[in-house]
Order: C-alpha cells, then structure tokens, then sequence
C-alpha cells in the first residue's frame, strides 16, 4: 500500500505535529464530512514509525476533544505498518462548520485554507437552510378549519394521488408537522390566505 496524502487522507511525521493535525482534521470535515490521518508516516508517504504507548492515545483523543469543536468521536488505534508502529485516526462529522483551536479551516487538495468569515456563514446558511425557509415554517394563527377542501381536492387529484381527509392529504404533500400548518400549506389552500398574509402574491406562471 502506498501512501499519499489527499483531500481524505493526512499524514504525520510524529505526534509532534499533533496540533498541524487537528487543524487537518477539521479542515476535512469541513470539506468531506470523514476521514483518515496517520501518525508515523511522513508527508512524502514514507513509513518511519513512532514510540507509542496507551498514554499517547488518550492524549490525541483529549487534545482532540480539548480543541475542536463541534465535539468529535474518532477511532484511534496503533497500527503496524511495513513492520514499523503507527498510529490511525479515523474521523467523521456532519456539524459543520468545525474549528480546530478557534478557527474554521477547509481542505484544498492535501493543504489546509482557513475559511473567511463569509465561507463560514455560507456553510451555517447551508446547513440550516431548510429551517431557514419562510414556506417551511408553522404558521400558528391558522389550522385545518380554515384549508378549503375544495382547493386541495382538485391539487391531489391533479396529482395522480387519492384523497382521504385533509391531515392526510397536506402530509402526503409534506405541509404538515405534528397537526401544525405549514405558511405553504396555508397560502396555497386557506380559504382566505389573504387574512393570514395580506402582503403575499400569487402569479400564474406563463
């Protein structure tokens, strides 16, 4: 096997660069959400090895939990590679964006960028987007009184599905939380959306 560092894949001299390593770590989860790292392997994939102990483990896994956040879980353990003592990490997340001693870093073929504050807004908005959507939202002044069985009748049908009552309807189309309206739900088929949005518009698209 021959080892070459990537967008995935990090490799150590020594634990000596173990702060150089958090800082890949989370600029791999940032960019690819998993990924490995190897102490005892230098940069140029040359196997060399390194002293381990128990102790050196549980300090990797504590400088880790010290110093990136979100809170990670990775694998650790040593591995004998080409006859020489290793040490492998293996890592995944999906709370981005992570920091590594306070600062959010993204990975750039086998090198780490730290992220602007705009790239890590960008990476906060993508990731909240669907909480963030206005039609996505509960609307807490209407409820299934005031949706017309009219309107939706005519949509499901249209819609190749089968009409049993209105909650099963507006759940099939997904507008629907725990008994709650979702705005869509109610701009599309209130009796009067109007009263509940006397700002908002329809228009026919041509």
């Amino acid at each position: 096997m021959r080892f070459k560092e990537s967008e995935i894949l990090e490799l150590k001299r020594s634990t000596s660069e173990l702060k150089e390593a958090l800082i890949a770590i989370s600029a791999i989860l940032n960019k690819h959400q998993r990924g490995e790292l190897y102490f005892g392997i230098k940069n140029d994939g040359t196997v060399v090895g390194q002293m381990i102990s128990d102790k050196t483990l549980r300090d990797i896994a504590k400088t880790i939990g010290d110093h990136i956040e979100p809170e990670i879980f990775p694998v650790i353990r040593n591995v004998n590679l080409r006859g020489k003592e290793c040490i492998h990490v293996a890592f995944h997340g999906n709370e981005a964006p992570y920091y590594a001693y306070g600062r959010a870093y993204t990975r750039v073929g086998d090198s780490n960028r730290q992220l602007s504050a705009k790239e890590v807004e960008n990476i906060i908005l993508e990731k909240n987007k669907d909480r963030l959507r206005w039609d996505n939202k509960v609307c807490d002044t209407a409820n299934l009184a005031d949706i017309s069985s009219q309107k939706l009748k005519s949509f499901i049908k249209n819609s190749g599905l089968s009409y049993r009552n209105k909650e099963n309807s507006l759940d099939k189309l997904g507008l629907l939380s725990k008994g709650q309206l979702f705005n869509a739900a109610v701009i599309l088929f209130a009796n009067n959306p109007e009263k509940y949005f006397p700002n908002a518009k329809l228009r026919r698209k041509n």
